[in-house]
């Protein structure tokens, strides 16, 4: 197999003298304004940001409820819970997670009473 031509192991055929770095041309940058008239006349859309609207309020309801409990139940205690979570929601603003709260604290003063 023949060997590769090395490329710089003959110095005399390899004149680099005519190469020469190019001179940086720095053209002056147009004033802005100029930039912004004309980017305008182009319907061009500013990517500037917008003035912020005023934040709505947080309706959310915090309780510091995070954990979830999912249950399988029957129709009756189903329409059971949801009844009484409705009834209190309108007169005293309760959410689920009291429902379930109050009910197991009747519970269990229930089995230690008896």
């Amino acid at each position: 197999m023949a060997e590769r031509a090395g490329l710089f192991e003959d110095d005399s055929d390899f004149d680099v003298s005519a190469f020469t770095p190019k001179k940086s041309v720095k053209s002056a940058e147009p004033a802005s304004e100029a930039v912004r008239a004309v980017s305008e006349a182009a319907n061009f859309t500013s990517r500037e940001p917008v003035q912020q609207l005023p934040r709505k309020a947080d309706r959310r309801h915090r309780t510091g409820r995070n954990e979830q409990l999912n249950i399988k139940v029957d129709d009756k205690t189903f329409r059971l819970f949801y009844s009484i979570y409705d009834t209190h929601r309108e007169k005293e603003g309760w959410v689920q997670g009291q429902v379930i709260e109050r009910a197991l604290k009747a519970l269990q003063r229930e089995l230690e009473g008896g």
